[in-house]
């Protein structure tokens, strides 16, 4: 049915014009909405930005390797000194210079901390991926939403052509009721029941228009389209393969799933956590420079106004003794951190197993329900043209005739809506294994 659309939409189009010309007809495949989507949707512009923050990140993270340098100034009041015998029995009075003032440019560069640098650069990287990775999964988000949308819309549009042929069904048999009735054949509440039939198809048919053009207000403001385009399925399941195994999906989810690579990755930084831990173990070595200005000269007698300046440049080296006993504490935790990455990507991959393996069978029921609904369909049209033939030669009352159409309205409008789940069962399973 769905690789006919295409003629059935022109027959729409043609009853109803108005409903397509006076807003943007705008025929669209599933890929080309998923696409739209991906250039558009706020919500995949936001998680862009977590990506940009983290690359930020990484170059803060790199600026590691340049020295630190500072530059200082003081300006002060110097009061005059006092001299105090030791036994405090007398004092003397020393004038001072009372202005005051410091210069100082200082540089130190670290030179070895066990690779904490650049382990610290390899971190920040990974933390990069995974948010590459978290886009990559809310671009599959995202992609189901709106094609999920879009095929809800090809639903719609199928009931509509459903009701709309039964309508016409319905008020070619209220026309023979007419006949009837003006010949006395038949009653005036017959011809009420046909009636009150087609008021209940276009009861129908308003409710599908209406939860079309909500549907097409959202899609469209999710695409990034003008909010009164008309979106026009065009889907077909001709390109749809049903006869690739289940193997073949798993080793698809195995090697493309964004949250299984994200599980991945995070077990690669608590491993990497652990190695900038165990840096704390080792020494640090730091080359240092610099230059001070310095006025007055207190260091003799009597202190000079003067300025003394003197450079100097060297290398420290540094260890804290509390990291002997403080360290392996953090690095336990750190292991532990890593036990829990390890369980947690395996309970992922447990889960994307039993999100890929439901999928691929709901997507081959979808396709054997599509072909017991079929059978149903065809049944319900020869029950239809069998009882129309009995009602017309008086062998069948009215309530026949309306239970006969019913039956072939819903057999119809369920074997519509089963080829739109097989399309739908289709675009989960590939969301399933993270390729949609």
């Amino acid at each position: 049915m769905i690789h006919h659309l295409k003629t059935a939409l022109s027959l729409l189009i043609a009853i109803f014009p108005a409903l397509f010309f006076s807003q943007e007809v705008r025929q669209m495949t599933a890929n080309e909405v998923a696409e739209l989507a991906l250039q558009n949707h706020q919500q995949l512009k936001v998680s862009a930005h977590n990506i940009t923050i983290a690359k930020q990140q990484t170059d803060i993270t790199k600026l590691q390797k340049l020295p630190n340098i500072t530059a200082s100034t003081s300006q002060f009041y110097l009061g005059n000194a006092v001299a105090i015998d030791k036994d405090f029995s007398s004092s003397t009075t020393i004038q001072m210079p009372h202005y005051g003032s410091s210069y100082a440019v200082q540089a130190t560069q670290l030179i070895f901390k066990g690779g904490l640098v650049s382990k610290s650069i390899e971190l920040a990287g990974l933390r990069e991926q995974l948010s590459e990775l978290d886009l990559e999964k809310n671009k599959q988000d995202v992609k189901l939403l709106v094609i999920s949308n879009y095929l809800d819309v090809y639903k719609i549009l199928n009931q509509e052509l459903v009701f709309q042929n039964n309508k016409k069904l319905a008020q070619e048999r209220l026309k023979n009721i007419q006949k009837f009735y003006q010949q006395g054949m038949v009653t005036r509440n017959e011809v009420i029941r046909g009636e009150l039939a087609i008021k209940n198809l276009d009861q129908g048919i308003l409710t599908l228009v209406n939860n079309r053009k909500i549907l097409n207000y959202n899609l469209s403001i999710a695409l990034g389209l003008p909010n009164n385009t008309e979106i026009v399925p065009i889907e077909s399941l001709a390109d749809k393969e049903a006869g690739i195994g289940m193997d073949y999906y798993m080793d698809l989810a195995h090697n493309s799933n964004p949250q299984l690579k994200s599980a991945k990755t995070s077990i690669d930084v608590a491993a990497k956590n652990i190695e900038i831990i165990k840096t704390d173990q080792l020494p640090t070595l730091s080359g240092f420079g610099g230059y001070m200005l310095q006025r007055p000269i207190t260091t003799r007698n009597p202190v000079l106004d003067m300025y003394s300046g003197g450079w100097q440049t060297g290398v420290s080296l540094s260890y804290n003794i509390d990291n002997l006993y403080k360290t392996k504490e953090k690095i336990k935790f750190g292991e532990i951190q890593k036990i829990q990455a390890d369980d947690t990507r395996t309970l992922i991959q447990q889960n994307v197993d039993m999100g890929v393996n439901a999928a691929y069978v709901k997507y081959q029921e979808s396709i054997q329900q599509a072909d017991i609904l079929n059978d149903a369909k065809q049944l319900a049209e020869e029950n239809y043209k069998i009882t129309e033939a009995k009602y017309l030669n008086q062998l069948a009352v009215q309530a026949e005739m309306i239970d006969a159409q019913n039956q072939k309205l819903q057999s119809e409008l369920d074997f519509a809506n089963a080829e739109i789940n097989v399309l739908y069962q289709y675009y989960n399973l590939l969301k399933s294994t993270g390729t949609l």
